[in-house]
């Protein structure tokens, strides 16, 4: 069950940012919006886990990518402060529980270069965090 808590700590997380965005989650209904108006696709990215000691303990790694999708042709600057809001969201350290299980934000997030998706200008966050359980 740590996987299903670690995903729901940290798309919980990403649920109470504000100003809010429409949001496409993994397997989840979504329509995305007119061109003009901007949403978010995220994914999370587990690793081979680690195994420090034997028995049942060990530490989920991964990712969660967060793709900003914002209209063509319309500078940078909003996008970038939405990456940057994540970036203050999901600073190092910062930790996320649920169902009794912790995730902690491993690194800084990273933001890469944006390029052309489609009708979008995109820009993906990435977001590394590890879980003890």
């Amino acid at each position: 069950m740590s996987v299903v808590s670690i995903r729901k700590a940290l798309e919980t997380a990403v649920n109470a940012m504000t100003p809010a965005l429409s949001t496409a989650f993994e397997n989840a209904a979504f329509t995305p919006p007119a061109a003009s108006t901007p949403y978010q696709q995220v994914n999370i990215l587990f690793a081979q886990p680690e195994n420090t000691e034997y028995g049942s303990r060990h530490r989920e790694l991964g990712y969660m990518q967060i793709k900003l999708m914002y209209p063509l042709q319309a500078g940078t600057g909003t996008i970038a402060a939405r990456a940057e809001l994540i970036r203050s969201t999901f600073y190092r350290g910062a930790s996320f529980v649920a169902d009794g299980v912790t995730v902690i934000i491993e690194k800084t997030p990273e933001i890469p270069p944006g390029a052309v998706d489609g009708d979008r200008f995109a820009i993906p966050v990435k977001v590394r965090f590890f879980s003890n359980v």
